[in-house]
């Protein structure tokens, strides 16, 4: 073990714990069984089967209330490996249950034998025929095929509010549809054609037209039972009768039985059957959307009702004029959007009786959208609206234009369950419930709904896509409690009456059955329907392999199994309901754990008692998994629409594992700075002389003699020195400060881009007064810092020394705050804007609130860019948008700079957090190539002439992940405006 290795206990839960009910028992503590583990990896390869008791717990929660722990976790490459795993599983009578995002509401995605996670490996988008369809992998988010799209002009049809992180195998098996989908844009109404393994390992591309053939050849009896249920369906009038009855609503409880009615071949009603199966009926490899148009002029209002049947009557109104959305949200979904950044504070205040409609108008050009809107003046002036606070007040329930203005009403709708969620009982369970009646009824379902929930004490958040008549409500309750979960049982039986026998309605509209729903199948579509479901099922998967108890199961109490507790843990990250928003953009996703899973294995060590084998176990591997390998960018909290910031809970947990004495090192660092920033450009300049596998040699005993997490690995191509010496400047002309960050003191410029120019500083000086814009670079800015190094790695009296430090020092150079302070890579700039302003003394908050800090791409986009001439342009720039610049908003910036230099700037759909991080791509730099691995395939996959960005360290670690020279958009800049 490295010499200063930190002890796992370090990171226990401090106070005493008894165990939980619904703990991981201790017979699991050494994870996958030794024979099943050894079987599996000479199957498919050891590095695809995950079996440490650390994985297993951290695939057994998703998004839904239900905990299932896994036997195992793998993670198949190809359709080869999916076969195998199946033969084996058939073979072993095992059972297997597929998982991509882990979003799904209502437990189809978990299972107790073998998970497969189907996003790691199965993500890619292929654009056919100019955009009308896409072939697509179903490990794709849907909004990573969207962007893929939009250069075309086309959309997917299905836009459920998970689009961020939700897959399109998961879209495709529960027939996900969501704002503007409904029945007609559904992935049953879009999917082309579809891949799919099935049970039996045989594959079936519906697109082949060779394919019925070849199935009747390899599945007799699929296709001839298939053909006797079309036959039987279709002699009986009054059930084809009502199977189409159930689908003019939206409804995806239990198998599509419109497909034996819509499908003439075998394989056509397999088509069918796939969308909204949920993984019981076979493995979805690839589907071909049709698309749809994306239109692009918008107009929306966000209007306010007195109640929620008030807003729910309104709502037949604005589909008649012909809005594409309508969505309705109630007093308590509006009131816990305060959580949500950007809604107004006063929405708080809101009488719970409120209610509002979210309603959109769409038309391929402004001309066209006018009509709406005088549509829907008309409407809004003939409604009783009200403006209950103030904010509501100045919007005067009006329709905008206003791209940013739209995007904040539709972020606070799409964050329903994690605003509402989050704002719950601290250690209660979230079940979030779907439902449809007539449109027509919606008023009436909506008082119904209301009365129910008081009868039985829930006080639910209601919110849905009301133009589709489609609801969905949020209960919050103790499952550790008997009590409460009998009150939950109550009310869905209750409910469930109410839905089928008062209103004829979906019990699940868009969300699936899974495992909630399963008892309740048979309520809704009676004994003949439901039997010929049990009789797909059989036909499909005899051997009952895939998803058991998923969609169909004959125990009425089958909901209330294993459902999920949530033990309080710390305060950052105690709201979170695991729906794995945060995961798409986690850097060490496909590395290690992310952000959720890091809450999940958390919240087990909750449930464990103190010093519980299975505690033990996953102390032993939380360090590297979820603490070192964090890159600690904190875009988690971007992602997450309540901000929780699971990157803050990492890096206290560094801070945690420190030693007093190094506590007092990392302080000492900082105090005398100046030599530690001086050395490191010595160590620089003369590790240009010597060979790259020597010094990797070197650091390489050293990390394993100290500890890996302290001592950076060398890294080939690592940049020279910097200069010595900055661009002499002028104070006196001076209109603002330039602070060159550390970064850029230390490491030199790529090489491939250097052409003997200037480096970042001399660019920047240079620049400015090209523009008229002189700046000034104090004479002792060496030895100072934005702070960010100590704050990332969670050393606390270090970053509060070096935040007062810098702090004092700006608010000097800008004399008291009269001239802005221009920063020169993005990480420092929000170091210094925004990361150092807990940790500064009181005094030193009044001078940091007086202080107006700039990126350069801020101040080169705003300022110095219109008062420039551009004289020439290189052909293609790709640029990489750091996640500071996200947390900045600085994104749009580094595109408009680019686009000064460049004819084509192109930005790839998976771009993302580089995980440099500072120096965590040389302590850790499998977490760069892993979190960079889809960003550089892109990259690489044709020439730029440059490649772009604004942080040096994120510079470095792209270099090293597409081996292109990556270089700051300013010296582009300054080289295009270059007389």
């Amino acid at each position: 073990m490295p010499l200063l290795e930190p002890k796992p206990q370090a990171l226990r839960p401090g106070r005493k714990r008894g165990p939980a009910p619904d703990r991981v028992p201790d017979l699991q503590a050494r994870g996958t069984p030794r024979g099943l583990r050894e079987e599996l990896s000479a199957l498919i390869g050891p590095e695809k089967v995950l079996s440490t008791i650390s994985d297993l717990v951290r695939y057994a929660s998703d998004a839904s209330p239900y905990r299932f722990v896994p036997q195992v976790v793998l993670v198949p490459e190809t359709v080869d490996d999916i076969s195998a795993i199946l033969s084996y599983a058939h073979g072993k009578g095992r059972e297997v249950v597929f998982r991509a995002a882990g979003t799904s509401l209502n437990g189809q995605a978990q299972g107790e034998d073998i998970l497969v996670d189907v996003r790691r490996h199965w993500a890619g988008v292929e654009v056919l025929d100019d955009g009308a369809r896409a072939r697509i992998r179903p490990g794709t988010t849907v909004l990573r095929a969207n962007a893929a799209l939009a250069r075309y002009g086309r959309v997917l049809g299905p836009d459920p509010a998970s689009a961020v992180a939700c897959t399109i195998g998961g879209v495709v098996a529960n027939n996900a549809s969501g704002m503007t989908a409904g029945t007609t844009r559904n992935s049953y109404r879009t999917v082309s054609s579809l891949t799919v393994v099935l049970p039996s390992g045989t594959v079936v591309d519906t697109a082949d037209p060779a394919a019925d053939e070849e199935l009747a050849r390899a599945e007799p009896r699929l296709c001839a039972g298939l053909l006797a249920l079309k036959a039987e369906i279709e002699a009986d009038a009054e059930l084809t009768a009502r199977i189409r009855a159930k689908y003019a609503l939206k409804n995806t409880h239990g198998y599509r039985l419109d497909a034996f009615l819509d499908g003439s071949t075998p394989v056509r009603i397999l088509r069918g059957l796939m969308v909204g199966s949920q993984g019981t009926l076979g493995f979805l490899s690839e589907v071909v959307f049709d698309t749809v148009p994306l239109d692009r002029a918008v107009s929306t209002g966000l209007l306010f009702f007195p109640s929620l049947p008030a807003a729910a009557a309104a709502v037949p109104r604005f589909g008649e004029a012909g809005a594409v959305a309508v969505e309705l949200m109630d007093g308590n979904t509006l009131r816990a959007s305060v959580s949500v950044a950007g809604v107004p504070a006063d929405w708080a205040e809101l009488p719970p009786e409120t209610a509002a409609l979210l309603v959109e108008f769409r038309a391929p050009d402004p001309a066209a959208l006018d009509g709406h809107e005088a549509e829907a003046a008309r409407l809004v002036a003939d409604l009783d609206l009200v403006a209950p606070v103030a904010s509501v007040a100045a919007t005067g329930n009006a329709f905008t234009r206003d791209p940013k203005t739209i995007a904040g009403y539709w972020k606070a709708r799409k964050a329903f369950v994690t605003a509402v969620g989050g704002s719950r009982p601290s250690g209660t369970t979230l079940i979030t419930e779907d439902f449809a009646v007539p449109p027509a009824r919606l008023a009436e379902a909506c008082a119904e709904l209301l009365d129910l929930q008081a009868r039985h004490g829930f006080d639910a958040a209601v919110a849905g896509h009301a133009l589709h008549g489609n609801l969905h409500f949020l209960l919050a309750f103790d499952a550790a409690d008997p009590t409460d979960i009998e009150r939950y049982a109550t009310f869905m039986d209750a409910f469930c009456k109410l839905t089928v026998e008062r209103f004829d309605g979906s019990l699940k509209a868009e969300h699936a059955t899974g495992r909630n729903l399963a008892p309740f199948l048979e309520l809704e579509w009676g004994p003949k329907a439901t039997e010929l479901m049990w009789r797909i099922k059989e036909l499909v998967d005899p051997d009952g392999l895939l998803a058991p108890r998923v969609i169909l199961d004959r125990d009425p109490q089958a909901h209330l199994r294993n459902l999920k507790t949530i033990p309080k843990v710390e305060a950052v990250v105690d709201p979170c309901i695991e729906c794995g928003f945060c995961e798409p953009t986690c850097p060490s996703a496909d590395l290690t754990t992310t952000p959720r899973q890091r809450i999940v294995l958390r919240r087990e060590m909750m449930r464990q008692a103190d010093g519980s084998p299975v505690e033990a176990g996953l102390l032993a591997t939380y360090g590297y998994d979820a603490v070192d390998t964090c890159a600690g960018d904190s875009t988690c909290g971007l992602a997450c629409p309540v901000g929780i910031d699971t990157g803050a809970l990492m890096r206290e947990f560094r801070h945690v594992r420190h030693s007093p004495r190094e506590e007092r090192i990392a302080a000492l660092a900082a105090r005398g700075f100046g030599a530690v920033e001086a050395s490191a450009r010595l160590a620089l300049a003369a590790a240009e002389r010597l060979d790259d596998r020597l010094l990797g040699s070197v650091t390489g005993l050293v990390r394993k003699a100290v500890r890996p997490d302290l001592v950076p690995e060398w890294l080939p191509g690592i940049p020279g020195a910097a200069a010595r010496r900055l661009p002499r400047t002028d104070r006196p002309s001076a209109v603002a400060v330039y602070y060159p960050a550390c970064v850029n003191r230390i490491f030199g410029g790529p090489e491939g881009t250097a052409r003997g120019g200037p480096s970042l500083p001399e660019a920047m000086v240079a620049l400015s007064a090209r523009a008229g814009m002189p700046v000034w670079i104090p004479d002792d800015v060496a030895g100072t810092c934005c702070a960010t190094i100590w704050h990332s790695k969670g050393y606390a009296r270090g970053n509060a020394v070096m935040a007062d430090r810098i702090v004092e020092a700006a608010w000097g150079w800008t004399a008291g705050g009269r001239l802005p302070l221009i920063v020169d890579a993005s990480s420092c700039t929000l170091g210094l804007a925004r990361d150092v302003v807990p940790h500064l003394t009181a005094r030193n908050r009044e001078l940091h609130a007086e202080l107006t800090v700039l990126d350069s791409l801020e101040w080169a986009a705003d300022e110095l860019l219109p008062r420039l001439e551009v004289r020439r342009r290189v052909g293609s720039a790709v640029v990489h948008p750091t996640c500071s610049m996200g947390h900045l908003g600085h994104e749009g910036l580094l595109t408009t700079v680019a686009r000064a230099c460049a004819d084509e700037v192109v930005v790839p759909d998976d771009a993302g957090c580089c995980a440099f991080a500072g120096d965590r791509g040389m302590l850790h730099p499998e977490l760069t190539a892993a979190a960079t691995a889809r960003e550089a395939a892109e990259v690489t996959a044709r020439a730029f002439d440059a490649h772009l960005s604004a942080n040096r360290m994120c510079e470095i670690g792209m270099e090293r992940s597409t081996g292109r020279a990556y270089e700051s958009a300013v010296l582009a800049l300054e080289r295009a405006t270059r007389p």
